[in-house]
């Protein structure tokens, strides 16, 4: 399907998160264009065959990483897949995937998206981050006080992101079959062929505590598995900070 040109929200949300359900009526009222809810790929209903058809236990790609999804981690980038699948097939030209545990402040999100949307086709990517970024990377654009800039080092989260079509296009044909969180790919710019930006300020804000907390981090892990990823998580990284740095490419 060749694009129709404009873009759309698409709000991924959990059917049994029931707390989060009046966010998600907050979100679709306060985003400035028609918002979807799309409902997440639970990862707890599925079984080992399913998750072992998607989810690659031994590392895909360099660096390795260091930890084993847990089932909330693979629904969930099987949930953005499902968001990234609709966004082609309602024929947009760059579509909008919100997560359900965020705020967005109408005024400001409004004009972050316009500039991002001005730049999409462009990057392919644009972030709209929950928290202060520290190295947020050279100005691209800028309307005002509103920044859109590249960082050096993609952060992690993932959650409300501007995708091109052209990049929706890649990204599901790369993640048919993946080894790590959907942000953590997002990461590996030199693999996908995709460097995202961010947009300054956001207009997003997390809200996750105030939710009912995360749907995809394992609860009660053991100290000694919470010690490990304590240990790994810093090596692992260095070693992505370092590949970005080492495929980093000038502004045109």
């Amino acid at each position: 399907m060749n694009g129709t040109g404009g873009s759309e929200a698409f709000i991924i949300h959990l059917a049994r998160a029931e707390a989060r359900r009046p966010q998600v009526e907050r979100l679709r009222a306060a985003c400035p264009v028609p918002a979807t809810v799309i409902e997440a790929v639970d990862g707890r209903a599925m079984s080992e065959a399913e998750i072992d058809a998607v989810y690659a236990r031994r590392s895909l790609h360099a660096p390795a990483y260091p930890f084993v999804l847990t089932s909330g981690e693979v629904g969930c980038f099987l949930s953005h897949r499902k968001a990234w699948q609709a966004i082609l097939e309602a024929g947009l030209e760059a579509g909008l995937v919100i997560e359900d545990d965020v705020e967005i402040d109408a005024p400001v999100f409004a004009r972050a998206l316009a500039l991002a949307r001005a730049h999409v086709a462009s990057h392919g990517i644009v972030q709209f981050q929950v928290r202060e970024i520290s190295a947020p990377g050279p100005v691209v654009a800028a309307d005002g006080d509103v920044r859109l800039t590249r960082p050096l080092l993609t952060p992690l989260r993932a959650s409300c992101t501007l995708y091109s079509r052209q990049a929706l296009v890649r990204l599901l044909d790369q993640t048919a079959r993946f080894d790590r969180p959907v942000d953590a790919y997002m990461q590996m710019h030199w693999l996908t062929g995709l460097r995202p930006c961010l947009v300054i300020p956001s207009g997003v804000s997390d809200r996750a505590g105030d939710v009912g907390g995360t749907t995809i981090q394992a609860r009660n892990v053991p100290l000694f598995k919470r010690l490990r990823r304590e240990v790994l998580r810093p090596i692992y990284r260095a070693r992505i900070r370092a590949l970005s740095r080492a495929n980093d490419r000038p502004l045109a």
